[in-house]
């Protein structure tokens, strides 16, 4: 994947993940959470097998990443 795409996907899945969080990093945050997100996600599904495909599962799988890390986020924001 180009860094292009990457970036694309990144804010993409970013901005769907804060909206369901409802947390606000500010645009290079959304973007920097779903390019993590999208390791995260690709990892999460490659564990069950699941993996591939296009821009769309790109973007679910780095969503799905992105709401794991920012519910790992906010947990240990709590703890403090």
């Amino acid at each position: 994947m180009n860094i292009f795409v990457l970036l694309i996907v990144g804010f993409a899945a970013g901005f769907l993940a804060d909206k369901l969080i409802k947390n606000t990093y500010g645009l290079f945050g959304d973007m920097l959470i779903g390019i993590v997100g999208s390791f995260v996600g690709t990892w999460i599904f490659g564990q069950f097998g699941i993996g591939g495909g296009g821009i769309i599962e790109q973007i679910l799988y780095a969503l799905v990443g992105a709401v794991v890390l920012l519910v790992a986020i906010n947990f240990f924001k709590r703890k403090k």
